[in-house]
């Protein structure tokens, strides 16, 4: 699924086609991915100008001329792609006055809505992890019992964490994901606070992890996935002590980690 890295980058790519164009028509081919009418939809949005484009989380919000939101959420293999052509997988079609922006979603897990306002499971969202203070992030942890990389993954917690961007954090901070969030000590909150801020950061200077679908509005694919140091390297050396990576299941999602680096 797309995380903060990923989401980042497509607003970023895709913020400079589509701001400030009027949006000439709509077409919505598949409900499943939708949020609402097809036709309620396409006749909010015809002669809609597109303000801007902002990532919150892991959603897309396109603020509307005259108020309201086009909300995208990306799901696990959503696309929005600026001037493609049209495949079996295409859902959604903006012909805006300048060029035509398309959500292709093979999988059909991702979401579009338009809404007059922010909608209660997006505005609810935790803190960004790039601007959260220290104080904030450490407060928040002592008052979970909760295993760390379940905590990491609760979007109230954090929003825009996932899978990837936690165990690559963990790593490098040197903590065990099944280490209790409240009880980490010391100058290991620090630790978790400094490496979850620069793994995204590297992660979105390097345009996302291109794992399976993920590429920009631009069709461009991500680098980060060669930095990775112990997601989806399971059984491979630890770059930095040369022990197996080792995988495991924290709230139903796989888990990477080094079992000599990194500590309960």
């Amino acid at each position: 699924m797309p995380e903060l890295p990923e989401v980042e980058t497509v607003a970023r790519s895709i913020a400079p086609h589509i701001r400030g164009r009027r949006i000439l028509a709509a077409e919505f081919r598949c409900p499943r991915v939708l949020r609402g009418s097809p036709d309620e939809m396409a006749a909010a949005l015809a002669g809609r100008r597109i303000l801007g484009v902002r990532r919150h989380g892991k959603f897309l919000l396109m603020e509307l001329a005259g108020g309201g939101y086009l909300i995208v959420h990306l799901g696990m293999t959503g696309r929005l792609l600026f001037n493609a052509e049209p495949g079996p997988h295409t859902h959604a079609i903006l012909t805006l006055d300048r060029g035509v922006l398309l959500y292709d979603d093979p999988r059909q897990f991702g979401k579009i809505e338009v809404s007059r306002t922010l909608p209660e499971r997006v505005s609810r969202l935790g803190p960004e992890p790039l601007e959260v203070g220290f104080a904030e992030f450490a407060q928040g942890l002592r008052r979970r019992r909760t295993r760390v990389k379940a905590l990491l993954l609760d979007q109230k917690f954090l929003r825009g964490l996932g899978n990837i961007y936690a165990d690559e954090s963990l790593f490098r901070a040197g903590i065990h994901p099944l280490a209790v969030a409240g009880r980490l000590r010391r100058d290991r909150p620090r630790r978790l606070y400094e490496a979850i801020r620069q793994v995204l950061a590297e992660a979105i200077e390097k345009g996302g992890s291109s794992i399976s679908d993920y590429v920009d509005a631009d069709g461009r694919k991500g680098f980060f996935q060669i930095e990775h140091r112990v997601y989806q390297r399971a059984g491979e050396p630890c770059v930095a002590c040369g022990a197996p990576i080792r995988r495991i299941l924290v709230a139903q999602r796989g888990t990477h980690f080094c079992p000599r680096c990194q500590k309960r």
